[in-house]
């Protein structure tokens, strides 16, 4: 019988990010290239007698009840297997939190993979995916991992040939952005067709293993409305493109920059450079990791 398990949840970039419409019930129709990164938050699973879910984390103002994903994905595998055992839960964010980079929803991804494999719920990835779109769109992302390219609201994936390894240099500035806010002012723009990124053409340098090319065809339609709001974001990728980066975009509805290197020192001295030297101003949390394109949590 498992007890203990100790779980890695891996934040995600967005290397292309394409709206294409509004379905009926609200929900915007999208094409998107999903990469996962190394940057990781830390869940520990307890099992216990006592009934009921706790859930512990090392930032304060985070919710520790329903309101949270990693609770809520818990609560639905409990609730559907009768599960009277209890479970505590002890999460560390790493993944910058409301940044563009699914961290909620790799927490609940690893929570589901977790309960269901230390109650013995017998689900397949496959059959986890299914939930979880229930509670977030990213989350059956979060269960694959890797290189995708995801469509519909996000829950229609296609695995992509994994990118070639670099270092991924990820910038956080000091703001917040609403992602219904953001999606409801590119509902109300004309948009341009040069305006949308090639995904097709994207696919195809992923699928040759160019990375030049992939980082040529970086685009994200979410950029022109968060991208315009917070100059910020502009002047993030401008240093990261002056310091070596092949190329430098929001991720998701930002505010988070990343930027792709191929040379380590370059990116090494970008990110002392923004984390301890004159560009600290920019950004309040700064990471430099790589790709994830490992399939296993």
């Amino acid at each position: 019988m498992i007890t203990h398990l100790r779980l890695k949840a891996y934040g995600k970039i967005n290397l292309a990010l394409d709206v294409t419409g509004i379905r009926d019930d609200g929900y915007h129709e999208v094409r998107m290239i999903m990469q996962t990164v190394r940057l990781h938050d830390s869940i520990e699973l307890y099992r216990s007698q006592k009934p009921g879910i706790r859930l512990e984390t090392n930032l304060y103002y985070l919710p520790v009840n329903e309101q949270n994903l990693a609770y809520k994905a818990a609560r639905l595998l409990m609730d559907e297997f009768h599960i009277q055992e209890g479970l505590g839960m002890r999460l560390r964010k790493f993944i910058p939190v409301a940044a563009g980079m699914a961290g909620g929803s790799s927490d609940a991804a690893a929570v589901l993979f977790g309960v269901n494999r230390m109650f013995g719920l017998g689900l397949s990835r496959e059959e986890l995916m299914k939930r979880g779109v229930t509670l977030g769109a990213d989350i059956p992302y979060c269960l694959m991992r890797g290189t995708a390219l995801s469509e519909g609201i996000g829950e229609k994936l296609t695995a992509l040939p994994p990118m070639p390894q670099c270092q991924v240099l990820i910038a956080k500035p000091g703001i917040s952005v609403s992602t219904k806010t953001v999606y409801r002012a590119l509902d109300e723009m004309e948009l341009k067709p040069e305006q949308h990124p090639d995904i097709d053409g994207m696919i195809q340098s992923i699928q040759e293993g160019n990375l030049v090319d992939v980082s040529g065809k970086f685009g994200n339609v979410l950029e022109l409305v968060t991208g315009q709001r917070y100059p910020v974001i502009g002047q993030l990728e401008q240093v990261m493109m002056e310091r070596g980066a092949l190329n430098a975009m929001m991720s998701g509805s930002g505010p988070t920059v990343f930027g792709i290197f191929t040379n380590p020192r370059a990116a090494q001295d970008t990110y002392e450079y923004l984390r301890y030297g004159a560009g600290s101003e920019l950004a309040r949390q700064v990471y430099l990791t790589s790709f994830y394109n490992t399939a296993r949590l």
